[in-house]
């Protein structure tokens, strides 16, 4: 493996031990937002679940497995060396795009809501998408490293496109329009940290601005949604249903909330409350306070993944930091946009707090892969 990325960085190289054991505070955050992500997902569903199934805490159940498997995840990667990682950029790339194709074979690939996001094995369960987004910061990160001069040319930036255009193309498939931008987005970034021109950046976002109106117009839902966000009341019992009941939740907690386990909007008022909607669940049970203190807890994880990533002893460690620390912080802009009515309403989950096994897990394990890099760095 070549040492150009992977050995130099922009200071001092430091070693492990002199790195100390890591960034205990971070840990300690994503801990704490996971575990209050079990009590709100078991607030949200609790009436569902008795409801449709007789176990108020399956939900809580069913997200169990990944908090755990999440938690040994992050622990493993806390103390497996980071730079290690990029032998195997190609295969988790490689694996990625094979099990988001999976997602369209029939007896395998799961279809919920007329989307085909799932891939099922017996009880077992995943979406490909959420490991895809890491893969893909995995091998960018690495690509960028080695390559940081040819990053200032548009030939330079071509393999890190396609990587990503590939993986945009495969979830939009599915259909998941909110997961594909979140992606376009997070490879938009990562050109942007690693040099990328921006009469280049010009090049790329012409065309990628002209493909979402197509997207959009393509797949009547798509328009459905649009309206409903400008006008939720014109279709108050259709697509602008979930974003009124949103809003009510929101409004209903003002300043303090109702207290928590307390929300109404849960009894059937409003749908998906235990995963992309579960801010709202929190607006109404915690208030406004509640709120900002969450949004303050992802400022706090964001803050100290952009430290690591200044601070990282190589330019594939501070890309990898990058990376992770994006893909967080463009998903709770985006969730948090989308309940408060503030962009079109879409599918996606607020990190480490809504209903998502797979989802938590991917997530704790790359808070794991930032623990590890901040060992090497003075916080």
């Amino acid at each position: 493996m070549s040492e150009k990325g992977v050995s130099k960085g922009k200071g001092p190289l430091k070693s492990a031990e002199k790195g100390g054991g890591g960034d205990f505070a971070l840990m300690a955050m994503v801990l704490a937002l996971s575990l209050f992500g079990m009590v709100m997902i078991y607030s949200a569903s609790n009436y569902s679940a008795q409801r449709e199934y007789g176990d108020p805490f399956l939900f809580v159940k069913k997200q169990l497995p990944g908090f755990s498997l999440g938690v040994l995840l992050m622990l493993f990667l806390w103390r497996y060396p980071y730079r290690k990682l990029a032998r195997f950029r190609y295969v988790f790339l490689a694996v990625s795009l094979i099990c988001l194709c999976l997602v369209f074979v029939p007896g395998i690939g799961i279809e919920t809501f007329g989307s085909k996001r799932w891939i099922g094995f017996s009880a077992v369960s995943f979406q490909p998408s959420e490991i895809a987004k890491f893969a893909f910061i995995l091998f960018s990160a690495y690509y960028m490293a080695e390559n940081r001069e040819r990053m200032r040319t548009l030939k330079g930036i071509l393999p890190v496109i396609l990587a990503g255009g590939v993986i945009c193309l495969l979830i939009i498939l599915e259909p998941n329009m909110s997961i594909t931008v979140c992606v376009g987005l997070l490879m938009l970034g990562m050109l942007f940290v690693g040099g990328c021109r921006l009469k280049h950046f010009a090049i790329i976002m012409v065309p990628a601005l002209a493909l979402i109106p197509i997207l959009i117009i393509i797949e009547p839902y798509r328009l459905m949604r649009l309206s409903a966000f400008l006008d939720p009341w014109s279709s108050p019992r259709n697509e602008g249903y979930q974003l009124i009941q949103s809003l009510y939740g929101l409004g209903g907690g003002g300043l303090f909330g109702v207290g928590l386990f307390n929300s109404r909007q849960k009894f059937d008022f409003l749908p998906f409350s235990e995963s992309d909607f579960i801010f709202s669940i929190i607006g109404e049970e915690l208030g406004l306070f509640g709120c900002l203190l969450l949004i303050c807890a992802f400022i706090f994880y964001i803050y100290r993944g952009i430290k690591i990533a200044v601070n990282a002893d190589t330019l594939f460690g501070c890309y990898l930091a990058s990376g992770i620390t994006m893909i967080v912080a463009i998903q709770v802009i985006i969730n948090i946009a989308v309940v408060t009515g503030s962009i079109p309403p879409t599918g996606l989950p607020l990190p480490f707090i809504s209903y998502g096994g797979s989802s938590l897990m991917v997530f704790m394990g790359a808070s794991g892969v930032l623990l590890n890099i901040s060992r090497r760095d003075s916080l």
